[in-house]
């Protein structure tokens, strides 16, 4: 179970590196400006709905991110919602203070 987590947690650097020079705004702009965070699913959520630059980067990064989970569920004979829910708690983790992740109650600053 470690080296699935480690391995998540270099894929969900990798995939976004790869989506930086597709948008106009990085994933790391855009956490920094409120506009995304990570969701306990694994995937990233749109805090502010209306931008929709923020919304393409979401979309690209989270088709990214499922291909990678899918890659590694099939891989260490696991379902996908287990790789899903791992790769939420350690992007939660990493996440930045100041950044947005998304609670039982919605989003909040961590």
């Amino acid at each position: 179970m470690r080296f699935i987590g480690y391995t998540i947690t270099v894929i969900i650097f990798l995939v976004s590196l790869a989506a930086v020079p597709l948008w106009a705004l990085s994933l790391e702009e855009a956490k920094a400006k409120g506009l995304v965070g990570e969701r306990a699913n694994g995937y990233l959520g749109v805090v502010n709905a209306a931008d929709r630059e923020a919304q393409a980067l979401a979309q690209e990064i989270n088709q990214k991110r499922r291909q990678a989970y899918e890659e590694i569920a099939k891989k260490n004979g696991t379902q996908l919602n287990a790789v899903e829910t791992l790769a939420g708690e350690k992007a939660i983790q990493n996440t930045r203070p100041g950044q947005f992740v998304e609670g039982p109650g919605g989003w909040v600053k961590k």
